[in-house]
C-alpha cells in the first residue's frame, strides 16, 4: 500500500504498571523506544499518537511523533476496547486532511519490535491483500496441554480439547501471541469497525522481540533487557 500511518496509542490512566507509557527505561520514556523504532524505519508517512494526556502528548512530540488531536476522555478509560480509539484516530486523521490506506496499530509497551517485522508485516498486508496481519510469536503456553480453566463446579479442565490429549506440548496445535504490532487495511476497518476481521494474516516473529509490558515484574525485565543490551531491535 503506497500510505501508511504508525498510530500508537497511549493513555495516562493506565493500572497494571503507573504512568508506565512515560516511565523512564534507562533513561528514556517508555513511548519513546516505539517512536523512534517506526521514524527509524522511514516506513511510514506519519507516526502519531493518540492521548488524552497532555504530559504524555508533550513527551510524543519531543522524541517525533505528531499529536495533531487529543483523544476524547470518554475513550480513555480501561473500560474502552482499542476498536473505538483507532475508529476515531481514522475519523480525525481524515478530517485533518492526512491520507493513507494502512494503519499500524504500534504499542508502546513493545519496544522491541524491529523494522524488518513492520515492513515485513506491510508487505505481507499488501501482497495477500488481507484485511489485516497481526505480528505473533508462538505460545509455549498452550490450552490443548497445559491451559486450564474452571468448570462449573470449579474443577480444572483443559481450556481446549481434542479426541487425545497431546502427549507433549510439541504435538499440540501452535498457539500464537498477539503483540505489540497490528496493521490494517483502513477500509477494511472502516466496514467492520473491530479489531478482530474476518481475515487476519499472522506474521511471525522471535518472542523476544514481542515482549509486552503490563506487570511490573515485565517493566523490570524490559529494563534489564535494555540496559544490558541484551536484544538487538
Amino acid at each position: 500500500m503506497k500510505k501508511s500511518i504508525c498510530f500508537i496509542g497511549a493513555r495516562g490512566g493506565s493500572k497494571g504498571v503507573l504512568r508506565k507509557n512515560i516511565r523512564k527505561i534507562n533513561g528514556k520514556p517508555l513511548i519513546a523506544y516505539s517512536i523512534e523504532s517506526a521514524l527509524d524505519s522511514k516506513i511510514f508517512n506519519h507516526v502519531v499518537v493518540s492521548t488524552e494526556d497532555k504530559e504524555i502528548a508533550k513527551i510524543a512530540e519531543k522524541y517525533g511523533a505528531e499529536v495533531p488531536f487529543m483523544r476524547p476522555k470518554k475513550l480513555a478509560t480501561d473500560k474502552i476496547g482499542f476498536a473505538p480509539v483507532l475508529h476515531h484516530g481514522i475519523k480525525k486523521l481524515y478530517s485533518l486532511g492526512y491520507e493513507f490506506e494502512s494503519i499500524s496499530q504500534r504499542d508502546c509497551t513493545a519496544p522491541f519490535i524491529r523494522k524488518k517485522d513492520m515492513s515485513g508485516a506491510l508487505n505481507l498486508l499488501t501482497k495477500e491483500k488481507a484485511d489485516a496481519v497481526f505480528c505473533v510469536y508462538r505460545q509455549h503456553f498452550n490450552p490443548y496441554f497445559n491451559m486450564f480453566e474452571k468448570n462449573n463446579k470449579g474443577f480444572l479442565k483443559l481450556s481446549k480439547t481434542r479426541d487425545e490429549r497431546p502427549k507433549s506440548r510439541q504435538e499440540a496445535p501452535p498457539i500464537y501471541q498477539m503483540n505489540g504490532l497490528n496493521i490494517f487495511n483502513v477500509k477494511k476497518f472502516l466496514k467492520y469497525n473491530k479489531i478482530l476481521l474476518p481475515k487476519i494474516l499472522p506474521f511471525e516473529i522471535p518472542p523476544e522481540t514481542g515482549i509486552m509490558i503490563d506487570t511490573e515484574l515485565e517493566f523490570n525485565l524490559v529494563e534489564l533487557l535494555i540496559k544490558n543490551k541484551l536484544i538487538v531491535y
